[in-house]
């Protein structure tokens, strides 16, 4: 199997695992859904309410204020926690204490496990 294809059967699974995982995560007003993106550089997520289709706040290691703490290489488990804390302080100035995870068919490992675990470190009900 050449690489081109494994790596479209690879992110076909992750889709799949995605469909999977939104039809049981619903993000709501009092409890909005945080879903997080990772590429190989950078990491990103976002509280999004979905009744309403409205995105309350996001942080990325692409961000002017997160980009400056990651110095270097946004693709890492230290970017990663950055913005998690950085999601968490955002949502919280909002008046949101509890969010419900979105992994976006990604394995809760890594990078997507040290950006959940900060922001439950500094005080999100994740």
């Amino acid at each position: 199997m050449s690489t081109a294809n494994r790596l479209k059967n690879k992110n076909r699974r992750r889709l799949r695992r995605k469909f999977h995982i939104r039809l049981t995560v619903k993000g709501t007003q009092e409890k909005p859904r945080l879903a997080v993106f990772r590429s190989h550089q950078n990491i990103s997520c976002q509280v999004i309410d979905d009744r309403r289709g409205v995105t309350l706040a996001s942080a990325s290691s692409l961000a002017k204020d997160t980009k400056a703490e990651v110095k270097g290489f946004g693709g890492n488990c230290k970017a990663a926690a950055i913005v998690g804390k950085a999601i968490a302080e955002r949502v919280k100035e909002l008046g949101i204490g509890a969010v419900q995870f979105d992994r976006n068919g990604y394995k809760f490992h890594g990078r997507v496990k040290a950006l959940v675990e900060a922001a439950k470190k500094a005080g999100l009900k994740v």
